[in-house]
């Protein structure tokens, strides 16, 4: 028990200094990876202008005009609130804009009835999430003539909310296969996302975990090795770049920490 508590430790401190040292590198990785699927929904928005337009007005019959303003809306609106993040001009409205467009696509794409594609929409609106929490600032009080930093609970249940649903991508990877090493994948998966979700050695868990969605997504959604012409191209490169965001998300969580309402939080004022 010793040695395995003193492994823990010494991750921990590999953690530790990959953010101490990230610290100023982090952010920025962790929100274009964040936005990296907006901006590739947005280009596909140019690029199959016309087949999009067509798809929404033969699902929902709902004319010319109608579906053009669904592409356009997508379009503009995915791409300019990427620029937003990126240049970290008016966040907490990129990030309401960004969640509006996961909410439309979620109901003009039938998503709402596709478990998986729901779960990774709801790990995206988690990192849209954590994004906007780091735009909280600490409230400051006047106590007896001295200014003091406040809790800022609602920044902490932002950052909590996020956490939870971040870590509903990985449950789209688990597969309920007789195998050996695919049971060790799934256990080691569904500890670092409980770890995660609670807030404990979380630093560690998301960096982990950040590794490990890294080597899936270039394994499992290859795109580049798909010719052009055929759908299986579109279908991994939607998983690759929606995947590429849940990362972002974790590394937003290993560059500011997990918040107040976490295990690790309270492990300071034992």
């Amino acid at each position: 028990m010793s040695s395995q508590q003193e492994i823990l430790s010494q991750a921990e401190d590999v953690a530790d200094k990959v953010t101490r040292h990230g610290k100023h590198v982090l952010p920025h990785i962790g929100r274009f990876c964040l936005v990296s699927t907006f901006i590739e929904d947005g280009l596909r928005m140019w690029t199959q202008w016309g087949e999009q337009r067509d798809y929404m007005d033969a699902t929902w019959s709902c004319g010319w005009f109608l579906a053009s303003l669904f592409v356009i809306t997508n379009f503009f609106g995915q791409l300019i609130a990427c620029g937003l993040v990126l240049t970290r001009k008016h966040v907490p409205i990129a990030c309401g804009v960004l969640g509006g467009i996961i909410v439309l696509q979620t109901f003009a794409y039938s998503i709402l009835w596709d478990i998986k594609f729901l779960m990774r929409n709801l790990a995206l609106a988690g990192g849209l999430l954590l994004l906007f929490a780091e735009t909280k600032t600490e409230a400051r009080t006047i106590f007896a003539g001295l200014p003091s930093t406040g809790e800022n609970r609602e920044k902490t249940y932002i950052q909590l909310t996020g956490r939870v649903l971040l870590v509903f991508m990985f449950l789209t990877l688990l597969r309920f296969e007789v195998s050996f090493l695919q049971l060790i994948e799934n256990l080691v998966g569904t500890a670092l996302i409980i770890l995660i979700a609670i807030g404990y050695r979380t630093k560690l868990s998301a960096l982990v975990l950040v590794l490990w969605l890294s080597i899936l997504n270039v394994y499992l959604n290859p795109f580049w090795m798909i010719p052009s012409y055929r759908p299986m191209r579109d279908f991994l490169k939607y998983d690759f770049f929606q995947t590429m965001s849940v990362i972002g998300g974790l590394l937003l969580v290993v560059a500011f920490g997990p918040g107040g309402i976490s295990m690790d939080e309270h492990k300071k004022k034992w």
